[in-house]
């Protein structure tokens, strides 16, 4: 009996997928549930398993794209057995004779070994130091008079008259050797990201204000609490549950921040989606926390793991990625000391993160070294003023150089 093969179904807004990994050949033979090919859409891969045992046969190519319930081959149960392996031992097995040498030979190889293993330590350095074995070495002779007179330095000659100048060298034409080129096709999700990303290049009106945060009292903090906070709950205290912590009371204080554009009309969302950008080498993914709110500094650095992790390896969920209302990247982690974050549409602000580093500081008149960090924010100047950019910013900096106050929930 023959089983079609279908694409399944992998969420609400995917209508399309391209095969990126076929992992069994047409003729193949799979088992039940046995992995057969991956897709990769403009939000998650997954991976079509085999319905039943049988042999496989695919009407697909890698880099083909598919629409969902398209029929991509079948698997034929009726060949569900696999053809028996030959046991190695009802192989003929091929003999090698080997001849004996003669006792003559025998002799003539022992002398060999003997003369062989006796090494002349004159003769070997004689070699070892000779220039050339066609040269004979010639001992140092004293420099006769007429010879150190030929090495004497002559006085320089006088430039003779009317001496036409040497002419010009010519470039010589050096062969720049072959250039060469690679070429590979764009992936689903590389595609997708390079037209949302000019889509907020030509929709929004993006502009970025800067500060800088005074990192150093939750330097601090983390440093005292980051055993006991790992004990207590598994993971360890990092700094984007700061700047979530933060990015939410400052939302509460800017609602406007919080908003997105519908028409011709504003939308002003009464709830604290964030959504965290996360590296991969697949590209860039940025999951949604969702109440943030409502989470702890545990629930967010937990919430954070996991996604990066399903994010690597390819089991982010779609509806994990749809939403937010706000978004925290951070360029920090690559070293970046400033950037200039892109939008997320049809989010309206976006705050980037950057690498903490020691710098001098004036406090109460002294020069201190301090930790700092460069923010930035960028908006869409269509919804957001700048001065209520700015007044944002400095929000989350004061929030986070008194990071008590997220404690105390002042």
């Amino acid at each position: 009996m023959k089983s079609e093969i279908k694409v399944p179904h992998m969420g609400e807004s995917i209508t399309e997928a391209t095969v990126s990994t076929i992992l069994k050949e047409s003729g193949a033979f799979v088992a039940e549930d046995e992995e057969i090919l991956e897709f990769e859409t403009d939000k998650v891969n997954q991976v079509l398993y085999a319905p039943h045992a049988g042999k496989l046969s695919l009407s697909v190519n890698v880099d083909d794209t598919v629409t969902i319930g398209q029929v991509i081959g079948h698997v034929d149960s009726a060949h569900a057995e696999a053809p028996a392996i030959v046991n190695d031992t009802q192989q003929k097995q091929e003999v090698i004779m080997v001849e004996k040498p003669s006792e003559e030979e025998n002799k003539t190889l022992e002398d060999t070994k003997q003369q062989g293993s006796r090494i002349d330590k004159g003769r070997f350095l004689d070699d070892l130091l000779s220039p050339n074995d066609e040269e004979e070495q010639k001992p140092v002779a004293q420099e006769s008079e007429e010879q150190k007179k030929q090495e004497e330095p002559k006085a320089a000659e006088a430039p003779q008259k009317n001496m036409v100048p040497p002419a010009p060298r010519k470039a010589v034409k050096r062969n720049a050797g072959e250039r060469k080129e690679s070429r590979e096709k764009m992936s689903k999700i590389r595609r997708v990201i390079a037209s949302r990303l000019v889509e907020a290049q030509h929709e929004a009106a993006m502009l970025t204000t800067f500060n800088e945060v005074d990192m150093t009292q939750i330097m601090t903090l983390r440093s005292a609490f980051q055993e006991a906070f790992k004990a207590k709950h598994g993971t360890k205290l990092g700094f984007m549950s700061f700047f979530v912590r933060a990015a939410v009371s400052a939302l509460e204080t800017f609602p406007m921040i919080n908003s997105y554009i519908d028409g011709e009309d504003i939308v002003t969302r009464e709830y604290y989606d964030i959504g965290i950008a996360i590296g991969t080498s697949r590209g860039l993914f940025v999951p949604v926390l969702r109440n943030c709110d409502d989470m702890s500094f545990a629930d967010i650095e937990n919430g954070i793991i996991d996604y990066a992790v399903k994010s690597e390896n390819g089991a982010i969920d779609v509806s994990d990625l749809q939403g937010g209302g706000f978004t925290i990247t951070n360029g920090g982690v690559y070293g970046s000391l400033m950037s200039t974050p892109i939008l997320n549409p049809p989010q309206c602000a976006i705050l980037g993160m950057h690498t903490i580093q020691k710098r001098p500081v004036v406090i109460d008149g002294a020069i201190v070294a301090r930790d700092m960090m460069y923010l930035a924010l960028t908006y869409d100047h269509r919804i957001v003023d700048g001065k209520e950019a700015v007044t944002f910013l400095t929000h989350i900096k004061e929030i986070l150089e008194n990071p008590a106050s997220l404690a105390l929930e002042l």
